[in-house]
């Protein structure tokens, strides 16, 4: 499956922000999730989100992932925007159910950079 994420630009800190992630294939099929890579450092898990949508994991109550399997898209809503938040955000997917480690996925889009200024 390709995945398209969008939604990223310059925000200041203490805004919300809701990036998308758009699949060439049928999102309930998937396990889902969102990552970042902040500059220079390793990829960071955020959330992840199941085939049906009915069961999500996060690391940070900041952040709320969803799916519209109708529209075969995902998102993740960020609320009160830090500037450590400032990273290149990932969507993924796999067959199978979500998982933390960035390892497990083997769909990735080419990310969505986020800067938010203090």
């Amino acid at each position: 499956v390709q995945l398209q994420a969008s939604g990223g630009g310059l925000v200041q800190a203490g805004d919300s922000l809701r990036l998308s992630c758009a699949a060439s294939d049928r999102t309930n099929k998937y396990g889902m999730a969102w990552f970042r890579r902040p500059s220079g450092k390793d990829l960071e898990f955020l959330a992840s989100i199941n085939w049906s949508g009915n069961s999500v994991d996060y690391v940070d109550g900041r952040f709320t992932i969803s799916k519209d399997n109708a529209k075969n898209m995902a998102y993740l809503q960020i609320n009160t925007l830090k500037p450590e938040d400032t990273a290149r955000y990932f969507c993924a997917a796999r067959k199978g159910p979500p998982r933390r480690d960035p390892d497990q996925y083997d769909s990735w889009g080419q990310g969505t950079l986020v800067t938010v200024s203090s």
